[in-house]
């Protein structure tokens, strides 16, 4: 029964984004609204038909530019936090070269990166800048890279420096703390040694854990949207470790079942 209803999730999703992902183009093309709100209503398809049932505490900001930073454990958040609200992604640029995924993910408007060459990490600052200065919402991983959910790596605080030249325009650009947990699954309670079949990081396939995060069935996540933080009261490093430390505490909790 778990093979044959990956399988079904699987065809299901290959059968339906292709045509989907020529309707964002156009709506991108056009120069359309829907073309933000779109991934939206296709990300929260998407955490239904995964099995991802989603616990969500805290109020996100809204109606104005936002960068949202949160750890980051699988591919899988990809999915999560599209599916809560309009957004788009910080990401590394090789992403970009991604087969099919990488489209998906220029798609959705990311933002790429390259964490080597420092220019490019300035041009990619300056770019960050104006999304959060026209509205948008970005999510940025600190850690700069995934892990296997068990804990929090310490947060880097290069690109925070995006909401700290904010403050040149006289704008306040808030930074949103969020955590993210894989508690459960089919409904009970997940132990450490399970979290890595979900968990997507090293050097593993995407294709192959795909399919085993299918196999294992579904996901209980808890997603907390912590108080926002603003580079008007700190600088971008003292930021990065208050950030840290309330994504760690507030994963931690959701751990162990203290999230009400």
């Amino acid at each position: 029964m778990p093979t044959l209803r990956a399988a079904a999730i699987l065809a299901l999703f290959f059968t339906i984004t292709p045509p989907l992902m020529v309707y964002q183009w156009l709506l991108l093309k056009l120069g359309l609204r829907a073309a933000v709100t779109f991934p939206n209503a296709y990300h929260r398809f998407l955490a239904a038909l995964f099995g991802l049932h989603l616990k969500v505490s805290g109020t996100p900001v809204e109606g104005e530019g936002v960068l949202i930073v949160a750890n980051h454990t699988s591919w899988l958040d990809i999915v999560i936090f599209s599916a809560l609200r309009p957004l788009s992604f910080v990401a590394k640029a090789e992403i970009a070269g991604w087969p099919f995924f990488g489209t998906l993910a220029r798609l959705q408007r990311t933002v790429f990166i390259e964490r080597t060459r420092r220019a490019s990490t300035g041009d990619a600052r300056d770019a960050i800048r104006e999304r959060l200065l026209a509205g948008d919402c970005l999510v940025l991983f600190p850690e700069g890279t995934s892990h296997d959910g068990n804990t929090v790596l310490p947060f880097k605080s290069a690109l925070l420096g995006a909401a700290e030249a904010t403050l040149a325009n006289g704008r306040h650009v808030k930074v949103q703390p969020v955590s993210t947990a894989f508690v459960g699954i089919h409904g009970m309670p997940m132990g450490r040694e399970n979290r890595p079949s979900f968990a997507w990081y090293g050097d593993m396939d995407l294709m192959p854990h795909l399919w085993e995060a299918l196999l294992a069935g579904p996901l209980d996540v808890v997603v907390q949207f912590h108080e926002p933080l603003s580079l008007d009261m700190m600088d971008r490093k003292t930021l990065a470790r208050r950030a840290e430390a309330i994504v760690k505490t507030g994963m931690a909790q959701a751990l162990a079942g203290d999230v009400a």
